[in-house]
């Protein structure tokens, strides 16, 4: 089942096979450089957890791939290469051509980092426009929230 999503994940590396063995035998996180077949948008745990729950709507295609980094509390949607990098915003991360992402394999966590997502090996990715409307909802709801909560 996870063979697709490995495959297609692993590619992104300069070197696939040493990927896979750093996954298996190593330390269990490459480094894989973003720009080429996907980038990834990084913003703040809540806002992305938030976020990914608006994406799991009834009607709504499942979400394209998204990991947690539980050590700088931080949700990162993987969308397709923007050469203009248009994603800006307090706590926004863009991480594009030339950005190498710390990145766990499909079928289990590494450390601190853990797919809520895991890819599929379709190459399926969040789609922009749906990504920033949840963002959008999300943020919103978290504005509404922050003096119930003290932030």
């Amino acid at each position: 089942m996870w063979t697709r999503g490995v495959e297609w994940l692993a590619a992104s590396a300069a070197d696939p096979r040493g990927c896979k063995w750093e996954w298996d035998h190593g330390e269990g996180i490459a480094l894989l450089e973003a720009g080429r077949f996907w980038d990834v948008l990084s913003v703040p745990d809540r806002l992305g957890l938030l976020t990914l729950d608006l994406l799991w709507g009834p009607a709504l295609p499942v979400p394209g791939p998204t990991l947690v980094d539980t050590a700088a509390e931080r949700v990162g949607f993987f969308l397709p290469p923007d050469p203009a990098g248009g994603w800006v915003g307090a706590g926004l991360r863009y991480a594009s051509r030339g950005a190498w992402v710390a990145v766990p394999p499909p079928y289990r966590p590494a450390r601190y980092l853990e797919w809520l997502v895991p890819p599929d090996g379709t190459g399926a990715l969040h789609a922009p426009g749906a990504l920033e409307d949840a963002l959008r909802q999300a943020n919103g709801t978290l504005a509404v929230l922050a003096p119930l909560y003290g932030r």
